[in-house]
C-alpha cells in the first residue's frame, strides 16, 4: 500500500493533484469491494439486508477493525490529505439520498391509512424515547471525561433525537425481502415509520438550528424565519418545476439529460440555502424532494437514471466516513462498555417500549405488538445521518458517537431475524391492505 501510494515521482508537474486522485482511487476501490464482500457475507450468513451490510462495511474499514489490525495500512489508505475530499463526497451523496427520500415518501398512501393505531404508534415512537433521552442524557454526560464534555443542553437535545429515530428504508427492504410487504402489519409499521421519518427530520432541523444559534433566541428566530421563507419559495417553484419535467418528458419520452441537470442544480441550490440559514444541507434536499414526490413517473425515471450511482458509490462513502469516526477502542474499559450497554438499554426501552405499548392500547394482540416494537426500534441509515450532524456540531463527543453507532448497528441487525422468526407462519396469512406495497417499494 505504501509503495502504491508513493508510486508517482515527487518532481512531476502534476504530482500533487495526481497523487490526490490516485489516493482517492485506491479508497474507492477498497470501499466498493469491501462493501460488496461484507454485504454478501451479512446477507448469506447473517440473514441481513444490504443496508445492514453497508453499515458494517464502514466499520470494517475504520479504526475499529482495519485500524486495530493494520494501523499503518489504514493510515496509508486514508491519509489526512484526502479527508476533506472524502467528507465532501460523502456529504454530496447524502444530499442526493435525502432528495430521493423526499421523492419516495407517499403522503396519500400514508395518511389515508392514518387510523388511530398508526398515529398512536408514530407519536409514542417519537415522544417516549425523546423524553426518556432528555431525562437520562445528563447521567451519561456526567460520566464522560471532563475534557470531552460538550455543552449539556446541546448534548441532551441530540441524544434525545438520536434514540427517537426509525429507519424506514431498512424496514422497507426487510418487508420486501421477506415477502411481507402485502401484510396489514407492514402497512401499520411503514406508515408509522414514515410519519416518524418526517417528524424526525423536522426535529433534527429544529435542534440543529437551536444548537447553531448558540441558544440565542434572536438568532434562532432568524433561522426559523429564513427556513419559513425557503419553504414558501419552494412551494412557489414546485409547480413550474413539475411542469418543466412533464413538458420535457412529453417531448423526449424520457427524463432527458438537461432535465436531470436542472433538477441536480436545484437540489444543490436548496441544500446550499438551508446550509447557509443554519439548517443542514440535507434538509434542503429533503424538502425539495417532497415538493416533487407527486410526479410518480418522475420518481421512477429518477431512480432508473440517477439513484444507482448514489447507492452504489456515494452512499458507501458515507458509511466509510462514519466508520472512520467510530473507534471501539474508546470503549476499552469496563466503564465504557457499561455506558454503552446503558445507551442500548435506554434506546431500546424508549423506542420498543413506547411503540409496543401504543400498539397494545390500539387493540393489537401481543405478538403483533411485539413485531411493531421490534420494527420501530430499527435505526439504520437515518440514525447515522443524525449522529454525524451532532458530531459535526460538537455536541456528540467521539466516545458517545461510537456508543450510538453501536446502538444503531445493534438495533438494525436484530430486526431482520426477529421479524423473520415472529412472522414465519404468517407471511401469506394476514389481511392484505393496499398501503404498504407502495411505501415499501418506494423506500427499498
Amino acid at each position: 500500500m505504501h509503495f502504491l501510494l508513493q508510486g508517482l515521482p515527487e518532481n512531476a508537474a502534476v504530482s500533487g493533484s495526481e497523487r490526490l486522485v490516485l489516493s482517492l482511487t485506491y479508497q474507492l476501490i477498497a470501499i466498493i469491494f469491501v462493501t460488496r464482500i461484507v454485504v454478501w457475507f451479512s446477507s448469506r450468513f447473517l440473514g441481513q439486508t444490504d443496508v445492514s451490510g453497508e453499515i458494517l462495511a464502514g466499520l470494517v474499514l475504520g479504526p475499529s477493525c482495519l485500524g486495530a489490525l493494520f494501523p499503518m495500512e489504514m493510515k496509508a489508505l486514508f491519509p489526512s490529505a484526502t479527508t476533506d475530499v472524502l467528507v465532501a463526497l460523502s456529504h454530496l451523496g447524502l444530499i442526493f439520498l435525502m432528495f430521493e427520500v423526499g421523492l419516495r415518501f407517499e403522503f396519500s398512501s400514508t395518511f389515508e391509512s392514518a387510523k388511530r393505531g398508526l398515529v398512536a404508534i408514530s407519536l409514542c415512537g417519537m415522544a417516549v424515547p425523546f423524553v426518556l433521552g432528555l431525562l437520562t442524557a445528563s447521567w451519561f454526560w456526567d460520566r464522560m471525561p471532563a475534557a470531552s464534555r460538550p455543552p449539556l443542553l446541546g448534548f441532551e437535545l441530540f441524544f434525545a433525537v438520536a434514540i427517537s429515530i426509525t429507519a424506514i428504508p431498512v424496514l422497507g427492504r426487510i418487508f420486501l425481502e421477506l415477502d411481507l410487504s402485502h401484510t396489514r402489519i407492514a402497512a401499520l409499521v411503514l406508515g408509522a415509520a414514515a410519519l416518524d421519518d418526517v417528524g424526525g427530520w423536522i426535529l433534527l432541523s429544529v435542534v440543529s438550528a437551536i444548537v447553531q444559534s448558540r441558544f440565542s433566541s434572536q438568532a434562532l428566530l432568524m433561522r426559523i424565519l429564513a427556513l419559513i421563507v425557503f419553504l414558501a419559495g419552494l412551494k412557489l417553484i414546485s409547480r413550474p418545476v413539475r411542469r418543466m419535467i412533464a413538458n420535457s418528458r412529453a417531448r423526449t419520452g424520457h427524463l432527458s439529460g438537461t432535465t436531470i441537470s436542472i433538477v441536480v442544480a436545484l437540489t444543490l441550490l436548496c441544500a446550499a440555502i438551508t446550509s447557509n440559514t443554519g439548517v443542514f444541507a440535507i434538509i434542503g434536499a429533503f424538502c425539495f424532494g417532497l415538493t416533487l414526490h407527486q410526479d410518480r413517473q418522475f420518481v421512477a425515471d429518477w431512480s432508473v437514471r440517477f439513484s444507482a450511482m448514489v447507492r452504489a458509490v456515494l452512499l458507501p462513502l458515507f458509511f466509510t466516513y462514519t466508520g472512520l469516526r467510530t473507534d471501539i477502542g474508546y470503549l476499552g474499559s469496563a466503564q465504557g462498555w457499561m455506558l454503552c450497554l446503558g445507551v442500548l438499554a435506554v434506546a431500546f426501552a424508549g423506542k420498543f417500549g413506547g411503540t409496543y405499548a401504543a400498539a397494545r392500547l390500539s387493540g393489537e394482540p401481543p405478538r403483533l405488538a411485539l413485531i411493531v416494537g421490534v420494527c420501530m426500534n430499527t435505526r439504520g441509515l437515518m440514525e447515522l445521518i443524525a449522529l454525524n450532524v451532532g458530531y459535526d456540531l460538537g455536541v456528540v463527543p467521539r466516545p458517545m458517537f461510537t456508543m450510538l453507532v453501536i446502538m444503531a448497528l445493534a438495533s438494525t441487525f436484530v430486526a431482520t431475524p426477529l421479524v423473520r422468526r415472529l412472522m414465519k407462519d404468517q407471511m401469506h396469512a394476514m389481511t392484505v391492505e393496499p398501503v404498504s406495497q407502495g411505501i415499501a417499494q418506494g423506500v427499498a
